[in-house]
């Protein structure tokens, strides 16, 4: 019996599976893409739904083509007589990408559409019964498009992902050290910082290297490791030397700084897709600046790139290159630096015409409260369940923003305890989120904003509360210097 992956392998060929027949046309819908195609996408096999009358007669509009260059190229061939101008499908995985671009060469709209918007599908599903739905939407113009940034802002895309992974793979390789060094009892990952700091490297090396005697390993300390004193160090670095540990800790110590390297080739390729990325042309918003606020009467200290001397940080700074394609300073911001400003233009791109406004771009990312109303009464108001590398990035920001003593850190406190520690992060995040929308679209500078002056504002607020809530209940709100 020939299983489904094996059509991925034959010639292009039409369905004509037993079903119960197309899904009915609605009668009283206008039909806005004449020329609208359905694809439903697969690992090894797409199936393709065109109009009807795109075909000659007696001909099934539904056909399934194999995912090798060869077989796309027919695809495309075959849509374009059919006068296919627009293509809906699922933005399922990976597997569309390929597809996708195939497509954009071939001057054909693509819109990709949100699965979770598609899973309702009458009757019987099938793959067959997937793109003909998905052709039936599209040509009502009931499909929104996901977001995909530019060409060169995808290029950049894909190795800041490819260097996240590289960063995550060397922490792997730091928690292998660490089990190889707890087998043995010995205890440097608990006396120092960072065991891949430079005091537990070259402390590493000297283990490797054979040395065992705790006094002359502690000489490799540096001045600046405060974690623990010479004693309790020397002490972390007696245990029982095995030498199978000693060959896991070898081998994990070896495989981290290749990682490096690597990531130290992934920025310099980064570096270069940054300098072949062109600035969109700026439209004018829709809407004009809001009033800035009130900044700080002493003029704010700017930021400076630090160097990382270890570690999975960058290397090369990037500042001015991110600045002339942004257009602003990004890095300014509270919380943030070089290296979440280009993960965050390596997600979003350049051009915020996307989104109509502010509130939009942070419902994109996820870190609105959900609206879930029925029946005049609120079922659910939690944030909808987004995965997204940019609004991940915000939430783990957000503590560090909350221990400062800026405005935003008055704000996250607030917000703490008002809604928790996850509110709290979610709330911040959502603010930076507006920030960073605000700054890209009207290429204003970040300003600090007075801390006294915001404080005195939430104040005015609580009082102005207060006293609405006294009239209700036929009060009055005395301040305490007017009875004095």
């Amino acid at each position: 019996m020939k299983t489904k992956r094996a059509n991925a392998f034959r010639s292009t060929k039409k369905c004509h599976r037993s079903q119960k027949g197309p899904i009915k046309v609605a009668a009283n819908m206008p039909v806005l893409n004449a020329h609208a195609c359905g694809i439903d996408v697969g690992a090894t096999e797409h199936y393709v739904c065109v109009p009807e009358d795109a075909v000659p007669a007696g001909e099934s509009n539904v056909r399934s083509f194999g995912a090798y260059t060869a077989e796309l190229d027919k695809l495309v061939e075959w849509l374009r007589a059919c006068g296919v101008t627009t293509v809906a499908m699922e933005s399922t995985g990976v597997f569309w990408i390929a597809l996708a671009q195939k497509l954009e060469a071939a001057k054909i709209e693509v819109i990709l559409a949100n699965a979770r918007h598609l899973r309702y599908v009458p009757g019987r599903k099938t793959d067959i019964k997937d793109c003909q739905w998905l052709q039936q939407l599209h040509g009502y113009g009931l499909l929104n498009g996901s977001f995909r940034p530019a060409q060169d802002i995808c290029c950049v895309r894909s190795l800041m992902r490819h260097r996240q992974n590289l960063t995550q793979s060397c922490g792997r390789q730091v928690q292998h050290m660490q089990g190889a060094l707890q087998q043995m009892n010995v205890h440097l990952h608990h006396a120092v910082s960072d065991l891949n700091g430079e005091t537990g490297l070259r402390i590493l090396d000297a283990i490797l290297a054979g040395e065992r005697d705790p006094k002359k390993l502690v000489e490799l300390r540096d001045a600046a490791c405060t974690k623990s004193t010479v004693e309790e160090l020397a002490a972390a670095l007696e245990g029982d030397w095995r030498e199978e540990h000693l060959f896991v800790l070898r081998q994990a110590l070896e495989t981290y700084r290749h990682l490096l390297k690597q990531m130290a080739v992934c920025d310099q390729q980064v570096e270069k897709a940054l300098a072949a990325v062109v600035i969109p042309a700026r439209e004018e918003p829709p809407e004009p600046a809001p009033k800035n606020p009130l900044a700080k009467a002493e003029a704010t200290k700017k930021k400076r790139f630090k160097k990382c001397k270890g570690g999975t940080g960058l290397n090369q700074d990037v500042t001015g290159e991110l600045k002339r394609l942004c257009g602003v300073d990004l890095t300014q911001m509270i919380g943030l630096n070089v290296l979440s400003v280009l993960i965050i233009i390596s997600e979003i791109g350049l051009d915020m015409s996307r989104w109509r406004n502010a509130k939009a771009f942070c419902s994109w990312l996820g870190l609105c409260p959900g609206n879930k109303i029925s029946g005049g009464k609120v079922l659910d108001s939690r944030t909808a369940h987004v995965v997204n590398r940019v609004a991940i990035l915000l939430r783990t920001v957000a503590p560090s923003v909350g221990r400062s003593e800026t405005w935003m850190g008055v704000f996250h406190r607030r917000m703490r305890a008002r809604l928790g520690p996850a509110g709290a992060n979610t709330a911040t995040a959502r603010k930076l989120a507006a920030l960073v929308y605000h700054l890209l679209t009207y290429k204003e500078e970040y300003i600090d904003v007075d801390q006294l002056i915001y404080e005195e504002k939430i104040r005015t607020t609580r009082i102005n509360r207060l006293r609405k809530q006294a009239q209700e209940l036929g009060l009055e709100v005395v301040e305490k210097s007017l009875v004095a």
